[in-house]
């Protein structure tokens, strides 16, 4: 899809346009018990003081990582993926705000999760068919908070400016990935101590998806 448009709005997927299911705590558990069955990290790690992103890439950066290894971790993170988004229904208002923004601005989807769970999810939704593009972990080369994703999808449109960007996210790292991306941040239900203690500065705080509409986006 080729939409003429000037600006572009990048959201974070779950909890911010899905009320998803995933039990992120069971996926930490996951990804550091086979860490630690494996001799990559210490059992005495304080793991629930990482993200998922955070602690897969403990794993990746170890010399002891094998491609059988990554692809087991792997997909232990994509059944618990798809548990958690079946079934997931629209945020407040989700819909009718995509509606009106789609007529006006580019819309993409970034998300640390499987580009097939993606997929599924917003077609279960009826949601696919607003953006012009949908960029899962498979895009790319570091999970957020690393701005490998927003990276990704600037160089797909360099008839854009990166002023022209914002990003749409309830957490800290979707904020840090914009930050560190150079793209505007909104954080929509974002607990506001977690921002400040990561760096995090979003331009707005919003609760409810219709104050997107209010705001002014990009050049």
């Amino acid at each position: 899809m080729n939409r003429n448009f000037h600006r572009a709005i990048i959201f974070d997927m779950d909890n911010t346009l899905l009320q998803s299911r995933i039990n992120f705590l069971e996926m930490k558990r996951a990804i550091f018990q086979t860490w630690v069955d494996n001799g990559i990290c210490a059992p005495t790690l304080e793991w629930q003081d990482y993200t998922a992103s955070q602690l897969i890439e403990i794993g990746r950066r170890s010399e002891r990582m094998t491609s059988d290894l990554e692809s087991d971790m792997w997909a232990a993170v994509t059944a618990i993926e798809k548990e958690g988004m079946h079934g997931a229904v629209l945020e407040a208002h989700a819909a009718e705000v995509l509606e009106k923004l789609h007529q006006s601005y580019r819309l993409f989807i970034l998300t640390n999760n499987a580009y097939a769970a993606a997929q599924e999810a917003l077609n279960e939704t009826k949601i696919v068919h607003y953006f012009d593009e949908v960029v899962a972990r498979e895009q790319m080369t570091t999970l957020k908070p690393h701005p490998s994703g927003i990276n990704y999808i600037l160089k797909q449109y360099p008839d854009l400016p990166v002023s022209a960007w914002t990003m749409i996210g309830d957490s800290w790292i979707d904020g840090k990935a914009a930050q560190d991306g150079h793209v505007r941040f909104v954080a929509y239900h974002g607990k506001r101590e977690e921002m400040e203690r990561q760096g995090v500065v979003p331009i707005a705080y919003m609760t409810d998806l219709r104050e997107l509409l209010e705001l002014e986006f990009g050049e």
